[in-house]
């Protein structure tokens, strides 16, 4: 919870562990949703990927998240608006600007 906080606030690339496979990602939003605490997230890369499976938007179940570091590189925050996926939340957390 607090590495996921840091990061959005402070716009730093994760490096995570998700259905075994290594991934760079920005995080975005972070919350409940749909009675699920998960992370949206935009993935820059994915262990053993390429191509359209590697990069892209993922709403990432917290509890499936392990091996997670805050990463010293930034992103530029919020993506335009033509790539924004925000979701209905039952409680947003926080929200990269």
């Amino acid at each position: 919870d607090e590495q996921l906080r840091f990061a959005i606030a402070n716009t730093r690339l994760l490096r995570l562990s998700y259905d075994g496979a290594v991934r760079i990602a920005e995080p975005h939003d972070y919350g409940l949703h749909r009675g699920t605490t998960r992370l949206l997230a935009y993935q820059r890369s994915k262990a053993g990927a390429a191509g359209e499976d590697a990069v892209g938007w993922r709403l990432l179940d917290t509890t499936k998240i392990s091996d997670c570091s805050v990463l010293q590189a930034t992103f530029s925050g919020t993506r335009n608006r033509g790539q924004q996926h925000h979701y209905v939340w039952d409680a947003l957390y926080v929200r990269v600007r």
